[in-house]
Protein backbone atom coordinates (compact mmCIF):
# COMPACT_ATOMS: atom_id res chain seq x y z
CA UNK A 1 0.00 0.00 0.00
CA UNK A 2 1.86 3.27 -0.96
CA UNK A 3 0.64 6.96 -0.76
CA UNK A 4 2.66 8.99 -3.03
CA UNK A 5 2.77 12.33 -2.67
CA UNK A 6 2.38 15.85 -4.37
CA UNK A 7 5.68 17.26 -5.74
CA UNK A 8 7.11 19.86 -3.38
CA UNK A 9 7.34 23.51 -5.22
CA UNK A 10 9.88 24.69 -7.62
CA UNK A 11 12.64 22.14 -9.27
CA UNK A 12 11.52 18.80 -8.06
CA UNK A 13 14.25 17.21 -6.33
CA UNK A 14 15.29 13.42 -5.18
CA UNK A 15 12.21 13.28 -3.08
CA UNK A 16 9.64 14.33 -5.47
CA UNK A 17 11.56 11.80 -7.86
CA UNK A 18 10.93 8.87 -5.60
CA UNK A 19 7.47 9.68 -5.31
CA UNK A 20 6.97 8.84 -8.99
CA UNK A 21 7.99 5.37 -7.90
CA UNK A 22 5.89 4.85 -5.21
CA UNK A 23 2.69 3.59 -7.49
CA UNK A 24 4.69 0.57 -8.32
CA UNK A 25 5.65 1.72 -12.09
CA UNK A 26 9.18 1.64 -13.28
CA UNK A 27 9.97 4.45 -15.33
CA UNK A 28 12.79 5.23 -17.59
CA UNK A 29 15.19 8.35 -17.44
CA UNK A 30 13.71 9.60 -20.35
CA UNK A 31 9.91 9.52 -19.05
CA UNK A 32 11.18 11.37 -15.94
CA UNK A 33 12.74 13.76 -17.67
CA UNK A 34 9.32 14.66 -19.39
CA UNK A 35 7.26 14.20 -16.22
CA UNK A 36 9.43 17.04 -14.62
CA UNK A 37 10.93 19.15 -16.77
CA UNK A 38 14.28 18.31 -15.58
CA UNK A 39 17.83 17.93 -17.40
CA UNK A 40 18.77 14.32 -18.15
CA UNK A 41 21.95 15.43 -16.01
CA UNK A 42 20.04 16.78 -13.27
CA UNK A 43 17.46 13.42 -13.37
CA UNK A 44 20.60 11.53 -13.62
CA UNK A 45 22.18 12.93 -10.72
CA UNK A 46 19.11 12.10 -8.49
CA UNK A 47 18.41 8.87 -9.48
CA UNK A 48 21.96 7.75 -8.50
CA UNK A 49 21.37 9.32 -5.80
CA UNK A 50 18.27 7.05 -5.07
CA UNK A 51 20.02 4.35 -6.08
CA UNK A 52 22.73 4.82 -3.82
CA UNK A 53 20.07 4.95 -0.79
CA UNK A 54 18.72 1.34 -2.05
CA UNK A 55 15.63 3.00 -2.35
CA UNK A 56 15.47 2.27 -5.93
CA UNK A 57 16.78 -0.20 -7.99
CA UNK A 58 17.16 -1.30 -11.85
CA UNK A 59 14.22 -2.99 -13.45
CA UNK A 60 14.99 -4.04 -16.60
CA UNK A 61 15.29 -2.29 -20.16
CA UNK A 62 12.09 -0.80 -22.03
CA UNK A 63 10.98 -1.34 -25.39
CA UNK A 64 13.81 0.15 -27.96
CA UNK A 65 12.73 2.56 -30.44
CA UNK A 66 15.74 2.27 -32.56
CA UNK A 67 19.60 1.69 -30.61
CA UNK A 68 20.30 0.50 -27.60
CA UNK A 69 17.18 0.13 -25.37
CA UNK A 70 16.61 2.39 -21.87
CA UNK A 71 17.14 1.18 -18.69
CA UNK A 72 14.53 1.10 -16.53
CA UNK A 73 14.13 2.00 -12.59
CA UNK A 74 11.84 0.71 -9.92
CA UNK A 75 10.86 0.92 -6.24
CA UNK A 76 12.50 -0.81 -3.89
CA UNK A 77 10.28 -1.76 -1.24
CA UNK A 78 12.62 -4.01 0.81
CA UNK A 79 15.24 -1.26 1.17
CA UNK A 80 13.86 -0.76 4.60
CA UNK A 81 11.20 -1.87 6.76
CA UNK A 82 8.84 -0.64 9.47
CA UNK A 83 7.62 -2.07 12.85
CA UNK A 84 3.92 -1.33 13.08
CA UNK A 85 2.45 -2.00 16.29
CA UNK A 86 -1.40 -2.41 17.31
CA UNK A 87 -2.21 -2.41 21.18
CA UNK A 88 -5.80 -2.36 22.34
CA UNK A 89 -7.18 -3.10 25.63
CA UNK A 90 -6.42 -7.39 26.14
CA UNK A 91 -4.01 -7.86 23.27
CA UNK A 92 -1.32 -7.10 20.54
CA UNK A 93 0.11 -7.08 17.27
CA UNK A 94 3.68 -6.86 16.38
CA UNK A 95 4.38 -6.31 12.36
CA UNK A 96 7.23 -6.20 10.14
CA UNK A 97 6.26 -3.86 6.33
CA UNK A 98 8.09 -3.16 3.60
CA UNK A 99 7.90 0.37 2.10
CA UNK A 100 5.32 -0.71 0.22
CA UNK A 101 2.78 -1.39 3.43
CA UNK A 102 3.46 -5.02 2.65
CA UNK A 103 3.18 -7.13 5.61
CA UNK A 104 5.72 -9.40 5.91
CA UNK A 105 5.51 -11.26 9.19
CA UNK A 106 2.98 -10.62 12.15
CA UNK A 107 3.15 -12.24 16.48
CA UNK A 108 0.08 -11.71 18.47
CA UNK A 109 -0.20 -12.12 21.97
CA UNK A 110 -3.36 -11.49 24.60
CA UNK A 111 -2.12 -8.73 27.02
CA UNK A 112 -3.19 -6.43 29.37
CA UNK A 113 -2.45 -3.06 28.69
CA UNK A 114 -3.59 -1.79 32.39
CA UNK A 115 -0.42 -3.78 33.25
CA UNK A 116 1.48 -0.92 32.59
CA UNK A 117 3.55 0.50 29.86
CA UNK A 118 6.99 -1.16 30.74
CA UNK A 119 6.23 -5.00 30.71
CA UNK A 120 3.60 -4.10 27.76
CA UNK A 121 6.51 -1.92 25.75
CA UNK A 122 8.75 -4.76 26.59
CA UNK A 123 6.96 -7.44 24.93
CA UNK A 124 6.85 -5.38 21.96
CA UNK A 125 10.77 -4.83 21.83
CA UNK A 126 11.01 -8.29 22.51
CA UNK A 127 8.76 -9.38 19.77
CA UNK A 128 9.56 -7.32 17.33
CA UNK A 129 13.69 -8.45 17.59
CA UNK A 130 12.34 -11.66 17.10
CA UNK A 131 10.69 -11.14 14.04
CA UNK A 132 13.92 -9.02 12.61
CA UNK A 133 16.11 -11.88 14.02
CA UNK A 134 14.21 -14.69 11.99
CA UNK A 135 14.21 -13.03 8.40
CA UNK A 136 13.88 -16.80 7.18
CA UNK A 137 10.26 -16.87 8.49
CA UNK A 138 9.27 -13.71 5.99
CA UNK A 139 7.84 -14.34 2.55
CA UNK A 140 10.69 -12.44 1.00
CA UNK A 141 14.56 -13.93 -0.62
CA UNK A 142 16.72 -11.75 1.74
CA UNK A 143 18.93 -13.19 3.95
CA UNK A 144 19.43 -10.51 6.10
CA UNK A 145 16.80 -8.05 7.69
CA UNK A 146 16.62 -4.94 6.05
CA UNK A 147 17.63 -1.63 7.97
CA UNK A 148 14.50 -0.48 9.81
CA UNK A 149 13.06 3.09 8.73
CA UNK A 150 10.56 3.65 11.90
CA UNK A 151 8.16 2.12 14.27
CA UNK A 152 4.09 3.11 14.57
CA UNK A 153 2.24 1.84 17.87
CA UNK A 154 -1.38 2.43 18.07
CA UNK A 155 -2.54 2.95 21.43
CA UNK A 156 -5.95 2.26 23.16
CA UNK A 157 -6.28 5.86 24.38
CA UNK A 158 -5.62 9.81 23.97
CA UNK A 159 -1.86 10.63 22.56
CA UNK A 160 -0.46 13.57 22.28
CA UNK A 161 0.90 12.89 18.40
CA UNK A 162 4.04 15.13 18.82
CA UNK A 163 5.33 13.66 21.87
CA UNK A 164 3.98 10.66 21.35
CA UNK A 165 2.84 10.19 25.06
CA UNK A 166 -0.59 9.32 26.33
CA UNK A 167 -2.77 11.60 27.91
CA UNK A 168 -5.05 10.81 30.54
CA UNK A 169 -5.52 7.39 29.04
CA UNK A 170 -8.70 6.03 31.11
CA UNK A 171 -8.06 2.33 30.88
CA UNK A 172 -4.65 2.66 30.73
CA UNK A 173 -3.07 2.76 34.50
CA UNK A 174 0.58 4.16 34.96
CA UNK A 175 0.46 5.18 31.12
CA UNK A 176 0.09 9.43 31.61
CA UNK A 177 2.78 11.06 30.16
CA UNK A 178 5.00 8.32 29.66
CA UNK A 179 7.85 8.53 27.42
CA UNK A 180 6.52 5.67 25.08
CA UNK A 181 9.33 6.72 21.97
CA UNK A 182 12.39 7.14 24.49
CA UNK A 183 11.58 3.84 26.21
CA UNK A 184 11.32 2.17 22.53
CA UNK A 185 14.87 3.74 21.55
CA UNK A 186 16.83 2.26 24.41
CA UNK A 187 16.40 -0.88 22.51
CA UNK A 188 15.88 -0.23 18.54
CA UNK A 189 17.17 3.49 17.91
CA UNK A 190 14.64 4.59 15.40
CA UNK A 191 11.94 7.20 15.14
CA UNK A 192 8.96 6.36 16.82
CA UNK A 193 5.39 7.67 15.88
CA UNK A 194 2.81 7.04 18.44
CA UNK A 195 -1.27 7.70 18.17
CA UNK A 196 -4.67 7.06 18.99
CA UNK A 197 -5.00 3.47 18.15
CA UNK A 198 -8.45 4.62 16.71
CA UNK A 199 -6.44 7.12 14.28
CA UNK A 200 -4.39 4.26 13.15
CA UNK A 201 -7.72 1.93 12.49
CA UNK A 202 -8.49 4.51 10.71
CA UNK A 203 -5.38 5.24 8.64
CA UNK A 204 -5.71 1.13 7.90
CA UNK A 205 -9.46 0.66 6.70
CA UNK A 206 -9.12 3.82 4.64
CA UNK A 207 -6.31 2.23 2.65
CA UNK A 208 -7.48 -1.31 2.72
CA UNK A 209 -11.30 -0.62 1.84
CA UNK A 210 -11.93 2.76 0.98
CA UNK A 211 -8.88 4.10 -0.71
CA UNK A 212 -10.41 6.33 -2.97
CA UNK A 213 -12.56 8.07 -0.49
CA UNK A 214 -11.34 11.03 1.17
CA UNK A 215 -13.83 11.67 3.92
CA UNK A 216 -14.35 8.63 6.23
CA UNK A 217 -15.17 8.43 9.88
CA UNK A 218 -13.88 4.86 12.06
CA UNK A 219 -15.27 3.87 15.07
CA UNK A 220 -14.64 1.63 17.54
CA UNK A 221 -16.89 0.07 19.28
CA UNK A 222 -15.12 -2.49 21.96
CA UNK A 223 -13.48 -1.78 25.45
CA UNK A 224 -14.23 1.84 24.84
CA UNK A 225 -15.89 3.84 22.00
CA UNK A 226 -13.52 6.00 19.80
CA UNK A 227 -13.40 7.37 15.87
CA UNK A 228 -10.62 8.21 13.47
CA UNK A 229 -11.91 10.77 11.13
CA UNK A 230 -10.22 11.41 7.98
CA UNK A 231 -11.20 14.65 5.90
CA UNK A 232 -9.94 15.61 2.68
CA UNK A 233 -8.28 12.43 2.63
CA UNK A 234 -5.87 13.51 5.55
CA UNK A 235 -6.36 12.50 9.39
CA UNK A 236 -7.65 14.60 11.31
CA UNK A 237 -5.93 15.20 15.05
CA UNK A 238 -7.53 18.69 16.53
CA UNK A 239 -4.95 20.73 17.93
CA UNK A 240 -3.51 18.51 20.95
CA UNK A 241 -4.61 15.10 19.51
CA UNK A 242 -7.92 14.66 20.57
CA UNK A 243 -10.42 14.81 17.79
CA UNK A 244 -12.58 11.97 16.98
CA UNK A 245 -12.93 11.18 21.53
CA UNK A 246 -17.18 10.74 20.67
CA UNK A 247 -16.85 8.38 23.87
CA UNK A 248 -17.33 10.78 26.16
CA UNK A 249 -19.69 12.94 24.91
CA UNK A 250 -22.74 13.00 27.08
CA UNK A 251 -25.64 11.18 25.14
CA UNK A 252 -29.10 12.78 24.86
CA UNK A 253 -31.81 10.97 26.07
CA UNK A 254 -34.11 10.35 22.73
CA UNK A 255 -37.92 9.59 22.67
CA UNK A 256 -37.35 6.24 22.21
CA UNK A 257 -34.69 5.46 24.70
CA UNK A 258 -35.03 3.28 27.70
CA UNK A 259 -33.23 5.60 30.00
CA UNK A 260 -34.37 8.13 32.34
CA UNK A 261 -34.55 11.79 31.43
CA UNK A 262 -31.78 12.88 34.20
CA UNK A 263 -29.23 10.03 32.99
CA UNK A 264 -25.95 12.38 32.28
CA UNK A 265 -23.96 9.45 31.34
CA UNK A 266 -21.03 9.51 28.45
CA UNK A 267 -21.63 7.27 25.07
CA UNK A 268 -18.89 4.82 26.54
CA UNK A 269 -20.77 4.51 29.69
CA UNK A 270 -23.80 3.17 28.03
CA UNK A 271 -23.05 1.64 24.67
CA UNK A 272 -19.58 0.32 25.07
CA UNK A 273 -19.19 -3.40 25.42
CA UNK A 274 -18.22 -3.14 29.08
CA UNK A 275 -21.53 -1.09 29.83
CA UNK A 276 -23.88 -3.14 27.64
CA UNK A 277 -22.00 -6.39 30.03
CA UNK A 278 -23.05 -4.35 32.88
CA UNK A 279 -26.77 -3.70 31.58
CA UNK A 280 -27.14 -7.89 30.81
CA UNK A 281 -25.73 -8.19 34.45
CA UNK A 282 -28.40 -6.43 35.54
CA UNK A 283 -31.34 -8.81 34.01
CA UNK A 284 -29.08 -11.66 35.50
CA UNK A 285 -26.77 -12.72 32.59
CA UNK A 286 -23.45 -13.57 33.22
CA UNK A 287 -21.43 -11.51 31.20
CA UNK A 288 -18.10 -9.47 31.90
CA UNK A 289 -16.61 -8.28 28.87
CA UNK A 290 -16.98 -6.91 24.74
CA UNK A 291 -16.00 -10.61 23.58
CA UNK A 292 -18.83 -12.37 26.47
CA UNK A 293 -21.61 -10.06 24.78
CA UNK A 294 -20.20 -10.98 21.39
CA UNK A 295 -20.54 -14.65 22.59
CA UNK A 296 -24.04 -14.26 23.66
CA UNK A 297 -25.18 -12.60 20.45
CA UNK A 298 -23.76 -15.35 18.58
CA UNK A 299 -25.58 -18.26 20.64
CA UNK A 300 -28.93 -16.25 20.53
CA UNK A 301 -29.45 -14.88 22.97
CA UNK A 302 -32.63 -12.25 22.91
CA UNK A 303 -31.33 -10.11 25.31
CA UNK A 304 -27.99 -9.69 24.51
CA UNK A 305 -29.15 -8.96 20.81
CA UNK A 306 -31.79 -6.33 21.95
CA UNK A 307 -29.52 -4.06 24.35
CA UNK A 308 -26.97 -4.39 21.59
CA UNK A 309 -29.58 -2.90 19.36
CA UNK A 310 -30.26 -0.11 21.65
CA UNK A 311 -26.37 0.94 22.16
CA UNK A 312 -26.07 0.98 18.69
CA UNK A 313 -29.55 3.47 18.80
CA UNK A 314 -27.00 5.41 21.31
CA UNK A 315 -24.15 5.54 19.17
CA UNK A 316 -26.32 6.72 16.38
CA UNK A 317 -27.73 10.03 18.15
CA UNK A 318 -24.15 11.01 18.68
CA UNK A 319 -22.95 10.40 14.88
CA UNK A 320 -25.71 11.71 13.53
CA UNK A 321 -24.52 14.80 14.95
CA UNK A 322 -21.18 14.14 13.35
CA UNK A 323 -22.70 13.70 10.20
CA UNK A 324 -24.24 16.80 9.81
CA UNK A 325 -21.08 18.54 11.22
CA UNK A 326 -18.03 16.71 8.67
CA UNK A 327 -20.46 15.03 6.25
CA UNK A 328 -18.58 12.29 5.24
CA UNK A 329 -19.08 9.31 2.42
CA UNK A 330 -18.62 6.77 5.02
CA UNK A 331 -19.24 5.27 8.47
CA UNK A 332 -17.38 2.58 9.33
CA UNK A 333 -18.11 0.47 12.74
CA UNK A 334 -14.72 -1.86 13.85
CA UNK A 335 -14.04 -3.18 17.28
CA UNK A 336 -15.49 -6.46 19.00
CA UNK A 337 -18.92 -5.47 19.24
CA UNK A 338 -19.06 -5.38 15.62
CA UNK A 339 -18.08 -8.96 14.94
CA UNK A 340 -21.51 -11.24 16.15
CA UNK A 341 -23.63 -10.35 13.67
CA UNK A 342 -25.70 -7.10 12.59
CA UNK A 343 -26.75 -5.43 15.31
CA UNK A 344 -25.17 -2.98 16.52
CA UNK A 345 -25.10 -1.35 12.82
CA UNK A 346 -28.58 -1.86 13.14
CA UNK A 347 -29.37 0.31 15.64
CA UNK A 348 -26.53 2.80 14.44
CA UNK A 349 -28.26 2.67 11.07
CA UNK A 350 -31.86 3.48 12.57
CA UNK A 351 -30.91 6.85 13.67
CA UNK A 352 -28.36 8.33 11.81
CA UNK A 353 -30.77 7.89 8.94
CA UNK A 354 -33.78 9.41 11.14
CA UNK A 355 -31.66 12.22 12.79
CA UNK A 356 -29.07 13.58 9.90
CA UNK A 357 -30.22 15.83 7.32
CA UNK A 358 -31.30 14.35 3.94
CA UNK A 359 -28.14 16.11 2.17
CA UNK A 360 -25.94 14.65 4.67
CA UNK A 361 -27.21 11.09 4.33
CA UNK A 362 -28.10 11.17 0.64
CA UNK A 363 -24.94 9.04 -0.32
CA UNK A 364 -23.86 8.15 3.14
CA UNK A 365 -22.87 4.46 3.42
CA UNK A 366 -22.70 3.15 6.86
CA UNK A 367 -20.84 -0.50 7.31
CA UNK A 368 -19.10 -3.04 9.43
CA UNK A 369 -15.18 -2.97 9.24
CA UNK A 370 -13.90 -5.22 6.64
CA UNK A 371 -10.25 -4.79 7.06
CA UNK A 372 -9.80 -7.33 9.49
CA UNK A 373 -7.14 -7.98 12.19
CA UNK A 374 -4.50 -6.27 10.17
CA UNK A 375 -5.58 -2.69 9.59
CA UNK A 376 -4.26 -2.01 13.14
CA UNK A 377 -0.37 -2.49 12.41
CA UNK A 378 -1.08 -1.44 8.47
CA UNK A 379 -2.32 1.84 9.62
CA UNK A 380 0.20 2.55 12.44
CA UNK A 381 2.68 1.55 9.18
CA UNK A 382 1.37 3.78 7.03
CA UNK A 383 1.95 6.44 9.36
CA UNK A 384 5.55 5.68 9.77
CA UNK A 385 6.21 5.75 5.80
CA UNK A 386 3.96 9.34 5.41
CA UNK A 387 6.85 10.50 7.43
CA UNK A 388 9.68 8.48 6.64
CA UNK A 389 9.36 8.46 2.86
CA UNK A 390 8.05 12.20 2.25
CA UNK A 391 10.09 14.42 -0.07
CA UNK A 392 12.23 16.17 2.34
CA UNK A 393 12.45 12.71 4.18
CA UNK A 394 13.50 11.34 0.76
CA UNK A 395 16.06 14.40 0.49
CA UNK A 396 17.58 14.34 3.62
CA UNK A 397 18.58 10.32 3.33
CA UNK A 398 20.45 10.75 -0.20
CA UNK A 399 22.50 14.06 1.44
CA UNK A 400 25.99 12.70 0.60
CA UNK A 401 26.68 12.42 4.33
CA UNK A 402 23.28 10.67 5.00
CA UNK A 403 24.69 8.03 1.87
CA UNK A 404 28.08 8.02 3.70
CA UNK A 405 27.01 7.11 6.74
CA UNK A 406 24.61 4.31 6.03
CA UNK A 407 27.51 2.80 3.82
CA UNK A 408 29.51 2.64 7.17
Amino acid sequence: MTEPQRPSPGAPGAGDLFQLFRGGEARTKAELCALTGLARSTVSLRIDALVAADLLRPAGEAASSGGRPPARIAFNPLARVVVAVDLGATHGTVAVTDLAGAILTTSRAELQIAAGPEPVLDWVVEAASALLDAPHTWATPQPLAPPVIGIGIGLPGPVEHSTGRPTNPPIMPGWDRFDVPAYIRRTIDVPVLVDNDVNVLALGEHAISWPDTDDLVYVKVSTGIGAGIIAGGELQRGALGAAGDIGHVQVPVGRDSPRPADDERDLEAIASGPAIATELRAHGIHAVSSRDVAALIRAGDRKAIETTRQAGREIGEVLSVVVNLLNPTVIVLGGTMTRAGGHLLTGVREVVYRRSMPLATGHLGIVTSTAGEEAGVLGAAIMVLRDALSAPAIDAMTQPRALDAAST
